[in-house]
């Protein structure tokens, strides 16, 4: 879909470095994170809260139902983790920094990445915070 791809452009921006904490295991295999579905209809989110650890490497994959166009926040998380790589259907993105990504169709994001500091880092969709499309992610 030339549309998604076209959203990788408004993808990054360089994220600031943050000193690592982790004490997870980097070389085991990722832990896939429930996907969060945003539902355009209902205004809905599948997933509100999300608990994860310090060095541990996880895929959170995002979906759209292609109803509007949505610009999924996540600035604090991903200038405290380590982002491995993006992947918007079967183009791989390997980013220096990221705080959001934008969805112009119907389709996933998958976001690889390693929390390396605690703390509580919320997530939202841009305009739609109000109305429920929020949540967070909470790293110990």
């Amino acid at each position: 879909m030339n549309g998604m791809r076209a959203a990788i452009a408004a993808l990054f921006a360089i994220g600031l470095a943050a000193p690592a904490h982790g004490a997870g295991n980097l070389a085991s295999l990722p832990e896939h994170l429930p996907d969060l579905e945003i539902n355009g209809v209902d205004l809905t989110l599948s997933q509100q809260e999300y608990h994860l650890e310090t060095g541990k490497y996880y895929v959170w994959s995002v979906v759209s139902d292609g109803i509007d166009q949505y610009e999924l926040m996540a600035p604090e998380l991903m200038r405290n983790s380590w982002v491995d790589k993006v992947v918007v259907e079967e183009t791989t993105v390997r980013p220096m920094g990221i705080y959001s990504v934008e969805m112009e169709e119907e389709g996933t994001i998958e976001i690889w990445f390693v929390p390396i500091r605690p703390g509580r880092f919320e997530f939202w969709v841009d305009g739609y915070e109000n109305r429920g499309l929020a949540g967070d992610f909470i790293v110990e």
